[in-house]
């Protein structure tokens, strides 16, 4: 059995599954989100845990098996918690900030980079070089906070750009002069 897969996901007692064939919906105090898993996987609700089978011992089966309980224990968890990630902004004069749903990036362009916030995203910049993207979508907040990540990359021979907080750029020597 898969290690990840046979461990029964808890569900706390302020948070609604509702389990339809293939369809998964989750809803709690930060929101309510819904996932349809592969058909060949089965989620069954049990005294307030959530139990995922897998038909065989196929190997594709093992791997959706541990990938289908990490997508539904995501969306408990996303529902209670929440998910944040956190970014830096590193360079002269780069900054961050809010503008209503927008983030607004000065990070050495000619003109301002606007970023739109996705449905169920929230930006925070508790100071003008940090980023905070949170959301109950663990998958979208990653998602959002690699698109932020991916405008200026951190470059490794100048320590400039935008990186993960717990992220360490390896520094790279420049060209040895003559």
């Amino acid at each position: 059995m898969s290690r990840i897969g046979k461990k029964a996901i808890d569900v706390p007692n302020d948070v609604k599954v509702e389990i339809n064939g293939d369809h998964i919906k989750v809803s709690g105090p930060k929101g309510n989100l819904e996932r349809t898993i592969h058909r060949e996987m089965e989620a069954v609700l049990e005294d307030n845990q959530i139990i995922v089978k897998r038909p065989s011992e196929v190997k594709k089966h093992k791997a959706l098996h541990g990938l289908t309980r990490s997508l539904i224990a995501n969306m408990v968890e996303g529902v209670t918690k929440g998910f944040s990630k956190k970014l830096v902004l590193s360079g002269v004069g780069y900054r961050a900030a809010k503008q209503g749903n927008k983030l607004v990036l000065s990070i050495g362009y000619s003109k301002p980079l606007e970023i739109v916030a996705p449905s169920g995203i929230e930006f925070e910049i508790p100071s003008p070089i940090q980023i905070i993207v949170k959301g109950i979508d663990k998958e979208l907040v990653g998602e959002v906070a690699a698109h932020i990540r991916q405008t200026r990359d951190p470059d490794p021979y100048r320590e400039k750009g935008v990186k993960y907080e717990n992220e360490r750029i390896q520094r790279k020597a420049g060209k040895a002069g003559a």
